[in-house]
């Protein structure tokens, strides 16, 4: 289901009937909920009522100055608030895709907006009872790749792009982002491994060291959410040092939004598989499509490290009135025993610690195992999301 919109709200002349015709599209969008994919493209103005239409679909496209949204325009702003602001500055395709999350992605012209459309549907089922369409795979699924093993600096404060590391392990020029300029510390894409749709969810160190705040969380709780809905198989990347800390994240609900991202993980029943790459602390570890969340397989490269909090935090709590030599003392022999991936394959909580080279033929490999897994839902009328 594509929708295309262009409108300025509901007619004033009409009274209710035109509230009516609104509100029996909105029935209709949350009947075809997860039943079918929804995609809008805004290609001009969009305004009060008609918002809601394509904000309820699963993907929402925009064109940079001519689309626009919002509930009131600039002259009821300005009546209500005696804020001064323009079309773009208060709901421009970049505001919505930068700043809001309404959007998932801006184009500069209708024809590119029509072709990410086209793009982005490649990748869809039909239904949620048919299958991602597969193609014709045609890059080698057992493909070691050596460049991975470099990619991942050794010191654990060096960021690195993770998309880099995902775009040699999945299919060559299969990925498609979804969000890109939102939440930029969270990576989500639709990708392919041996011709198969999955979607793909990666920390990225490159922001905010990869920490999962308010809005990586409901960016990835959503995306996580559709591809459970549609069958589609989900691949995570972890390299989290944990939950942004912080007075405004706290106030602002980091635990109820960063459950969101919980739960759709513990929801999905499609095929997950997870790769620690590096850092995997703290409650980020059980988000990030840990084994405990009915992972199918979770691997670890050599360098990951998994643990409650790192080296240096840890030791400043457990040490804390010891002398600086002391908790250096301490700091090094934390890190000999938890900086690593070996006591959760101890534990049965990695199934493996892989070469990173050889990454992309486990999970291709996997997903072959995988692909007719049932897992039935267990019988309720819905769950209750921490919304």
């Amino acid at each position: 289901m594509i929708g295309l919109s262009d409108s300025g709200g509901a007619r004033i002349q009409e009274g209710v009937d035109s509230l009516g015709g609104y509100a029996d599209v909105f029935q209709l969008n949350v009947d075809a909920s997860g039943v079918v994919p929804q995609l809008s493209v805004i290609m001009g103005p969009c305004a009060g009522g008609a918002v809601y239409s394509p904000v309820m679909t699963d993907f929402l496209f925009m064109v940079r100055r001519s689309s626009y949204m919002f509930v009131t325009g600039p002259d009821v702003v300005k009546s209500v608030t005696n804020e001064v602001v323009t079309q773009e500055e208060l709901g421009g395709a970049d505001a919505h895709t930068k700043l809001s999350g309404v959007a998932q992605k801006a184009f500069d012209d209708d024809v590119s907006a029509l072709r990410g459309i086209r793009e982005l549907y490649s990748y869809l089922p039909l239904a949620y009872d048919e299958a991602a369409p597969k193609v014709e795979a045609y890059d080698p699924a057992d493909r070691r790749d050596e460049a991975l093993r470099r990619l991942v600096p050794d010191d654990p404060n060096v960021p690195y792009d993770m998309a880099a590391v995902v775009k040699r392990v999945v299919d060559a020029k299969s990925v498609c982002e979804i969000s890109p300029d939102f939440a930029p510390n969270i990576f989500t894409a639709f990708a392919r491994l041996d011709g198969r749709t999955v979607g793909v969810v990666a920390n990225n160190p490159r922001a905010l060291a990869g920490c999962l705040d308010i809005d990586a969380s409901v960016k990835a709780a959503k995306f996580v959410r559709f591809l459970d809905a549609f069958g589609i198989p989900i691949v995570t990347f972890v390299d989290v040092p944990g939950f942004l800390p912080g007075v405004k994240q706290e106030h602002g609900g980091i635990i109820r939004h960063g459950a969101k991202l919980l739960f759709a993980y513990c929801e999905a029943n499609v095929p997950k598989l997870t790769v620690i790459t590096r850092k995997a602390y703290g409650g980020a570890y059980d988000v990030m499509a840990s084994k405990h969340l009915r992972g199918d397989a979770n691997y670890a490269w050599p360098s990951a490290e998994i643990a409650v909090m790192g080296a240096k935090g840890a030791v400043e709590i457990l040490y804390r009135g010891e002398t600086p030599e002391k908790q250096a003392e301490k700091a090094d022999e934390y890190a000999r025993r938890f900086a690593n991936p070996i006591v959760a394959a101890n534990r049965g909580f990695v199934d493996d610690v892989i070469d990173p080279a050889d990454t992309r033929a486990r999970l291709c490999a996997d997903l072959a195992a995988l692909s007719r897994k049932k897992l039935p839902n267990r019988p309720r009328k819905h769950t209750c999301i921490p919304l």
